[in-house]
């Protein structure tokens, strides 16, 4: 069963990372290098089989080069190694410029033969004896092991992306930047989830600047970030990413990943990822940031097992940040050395080979590359291919049509739209459930035209869910119109895009791309989702779900989000207004009727730990939703009465008949009463 509808809602102020967007990772041989105008560049490491040693004093004509099994010319060619290094005049590079590469302060020229290399502390994962371990090992780099052709900048992620010292020679305005930072500075919000504590699997990453809000992918977008203000450096750029580990659940998936990745591939840069917390031995009663443990986890080694994984997740982003940008990732180690003689090592000395592909046609395709020499006593190692650039507006409607499934079964994300999704699950019997799913595309990403009053567009939605075999079991397409009132500044808002599937028990993945069709620009979503077994649960709830809209549609609706003819338009971000009413829907299936039912159940709003208000107490004695054997609930939340900022809601479900119990949470943010013109009563229809 699916079901679409269209909706508008307001969108709040960018922030310093916003627009980073979330897309996937795959491997090293499905990413590429570079295309520079009709130029493709790519470095090639020819190393000797015996001693590893790069081999030198070869020329373009010792490479063969094929484009998808075609010979290509090399029109340009280039060796790039440390030892030629020439010396550089502080003052071209110093300043914050090379970061904007474009005021052209350091010419491609000045930068040839040079090894440029990002520390990057992630001082929002790391605890203070963190900081003080990645700090000792930049300042042994900084004065031992720092070579004459070494260009090193030093950035930090703490409340806000800074760079603290650009790219320099200059030893001690490093050492400089890196004693800057302290203990105080460490968060430590990384690495700090416990995973014994229960998991709220409804959280969900907000949108642009309202995932920054809420603290959930800075550091990818940072990386994102970085990435793209040295796009414009033709030279191979290394990043050593310090970090406490970057945690991924229920609020995190691939999409932000893959886009980091997908960003410093472009950008010609290479990460480094070490784990600053070093070599760890895990108890199984957590650490002292963990509270106390209850029952028999601690002794049955569940608790450690938990601990273990939960270690290895964190572990387990910055390995792919690594591997897929063609880097290499140290862990488990108090000693950050390697980390950095492996940059040296592997930046030491390239070829670039450049050239102009025989294949005119812009169709997006992903084209192989193959490089050989002929030599059988050498080992070449380079990225293995690109995607080849598409000219949307040249494409009819089968090659338009055919992008749109090539997208959504490319392992390379589309990025140039951002998508974020979220997914629920609503029980229709005791082995299937209804998975809504929502999509929110910024109204800034898409080129309205103006046609007399209206701003008009069409967006082209596909989607898939695969099974854990890739069996395709459920797919979504539909073209969306919107004919949108001048009046309503949709470009300062979201559309929003709702449908649904019917699934059994079991774990799927889901993918979504979305392209607006005005210039042909995509954007991609996945992630993995999870229908549980309820049977096997004490208290059988659904997802809790959050919305501050309404809309109404036809009385006789199967969908578990409509009740009294209006269904609920979820709000992904978590965030809202205090001129909004918040809306909660969630369910309790089968609860225990012997001698009777009786479910108690409110919402808690916790600001600082301290409770802010709390819902007047429901008791249920009876289904309302007797078809699906299911006691749906609702509340209806003015936030006028609400100050501004960050609130956990803790949702209480009691079956005291059965003295079962669950108390899931979920992170809201309340911003100040919006402009009164800003926001329509109800949100826009789409046709």
């Amino acid at each position: 069963m699916t079901q679409a509808y269209l909706a508008l809602a307001l969108a709040l102020a960018l922030a310093p990372f916003a627009g980073a967007q979330q897309q996937p990772s795959t491997t090293e041989s499905q990413f590429t290098l570079k295309v520079n105008s009709d130029i493709v560049l790519t470095n090639v490491v020819v190393r000797d089989k015996k001693t590893g040693e790069v081999v030198r004093g070869l020329t373009a004509k010792d490479f063969t080069l094929q484009e998808n099994g075609k010979t290509q010319r090399i029109s340009s060619f280039d060796f790039e190694s440390v030892d030629q290094a020439a010396p550089l005049n502080e003052a071209t590079i110093n300043g914050q410029s090379i970061f904007n590469a474009k005021a052209g302060v350091a010419s491609p020229e000045e930068l040839r033969n040079h090894r440029l290399i990002v520390m990057f502390f992630d001082l929002v994962s790391m605890q203070p004896e963190d900081i003080e371990r990645a700090q000792d090992a930049a300042r042994n780099y900084i004065n031992k092991q720092m070579k004459p052709a070494d260009i090193v900048a030093v950035v930090s992620l703490d409340t806000e992306l800074s760079i603290d010292q650009d790219f320099t020679q200059n030893k001690q305005l490093l050492l400089n930047a890196v004693n800057n930072y302290s203990g105080a500075s460490a968060q430590g919000l990384g690495s700090n989830t416990s995973a014994n504590q229960v998991e709220d699997a409804t959280s969900y990453s907000p949108d642009e600047s309202e995932f920054n809000d809420l603290n959930t992918d800075r550091e990818l977008f940072a990386i994102a970030t970085i990435s793209k203000s040295l796009a414009g450096i033709q030279e191979k750029k290394s990043m050593l990413y310090f970090s406490g580990g970057i945690q991924r659940n229920g609020i995190e998936n691939q999409a932000s990943l893959r886009s980091a990745i997908n960003a410093a591939v472009r950008a010609n840069l290479s990460i480094y990822s070490v784990d600053s917390r070093g070599l760890e031995a895990v108890s199984p009663l957590g650490d002292a940031s963990t509270g106390s443990l209850r029952g028999a986890n601690s002794y049955n080694g569940t608790s450690l097992q938990n601990n273990l994984d939960s270690n290895f997740n964190t572990q387990e982003v910055m390995a792919t940040l690594s591997s897929d940008t063609g880097g290499k990732a140290f862990f488990d180690s108090n000693d950050f050395g390697p980390a950095f003689q492996q940059i040296q090592r592997d930046t030491s000395a390239y070829y670039v080979l450049g050239f102009r592909s025989t294949d005119q046609r812009q169709d997006g395709r992903y084209r192989r590359l193959s490089i050989k020499v002929d030599r059988s006593d050498v080992k070449l190692e380079f990225r293995k291919g690109y995607y080849a650039p598409a000219d949307f507006k040249h494409s009819n409607r089968q090659n338009r049509e055919q992008q749109l499934e090539d997208q959504l079964a490319s392992d390379m994300p589309a990025t140039d739209v951002a998508v974020y999704l979220q997914a629920w699950y609503f029980r229709t019997d005791e082995t299937h459930y209804y998975i809504p799913v929502s999509i929110v595309v910024p109204g800034s990403q898409i080129p309205f035209v103006k046609g007399g009053d209206k701003d008009k567009a069409t967006l082209d939605v596909i989607g898939e869910v695969k099974d854990s075999a890739g069996h395709v079991i459920g797919q979504a397409r539909q073209t969306v119109k919107l004919n949108i009132d001048e009046s309503q500044q949709v470009r300062q808002k979201n559309v929003q895009y709702s449908t649904g599937f019917n699934l059994p028990v079991g774990k799927y993945h889901l993918k979504f791309v979305v392209r607006e069709n005005e210039t042909g620009h995509m954007g991609s979503f996945e992630t993995d989702i999870n229908v549980p077994d309820l049977r096997k649960v004490p208290l059988k709830m659904s997802s809790v779900l959050l919305a501050s809209q309404r809309i109404a549609v036809p009385k006789r609706n199967t969908n578990p989000m409509v009740h009294d003819g209006e269904e609920l338009v979820p709000n992904l971000a978590h965030v809202f207004r205090q001129n909004q009413h918040l809306y909660f829907l969630y369910e309790v299936y089968s609860p225990d009727k012997s001698p009777k039912t009786h479910v108690l159940t409110s919402i808690e709003f916790l600001r600082n730990g301290v409770k802010a208000f709390e819902t007047p107490l429901i008791q249920a004695t009876e289904l309302n939703e007797p078809d699906r054997k299911a006691i749906a609930f609702q509340f209806d939340v003015p936030l006028s009465s609400f100050q501004p900022g960050q609130y956990t809601c803790q949702i209480n479900v009691i079956d005291d008949t059965a003295g079962s119990f669950s108390f899931p949470r979920t992170a809201i943010l309340v911003h100040p009463a919006a402009v009164a013109a800003a926001v329509p009563e109800k949100p826009t229809t789409g046709n």
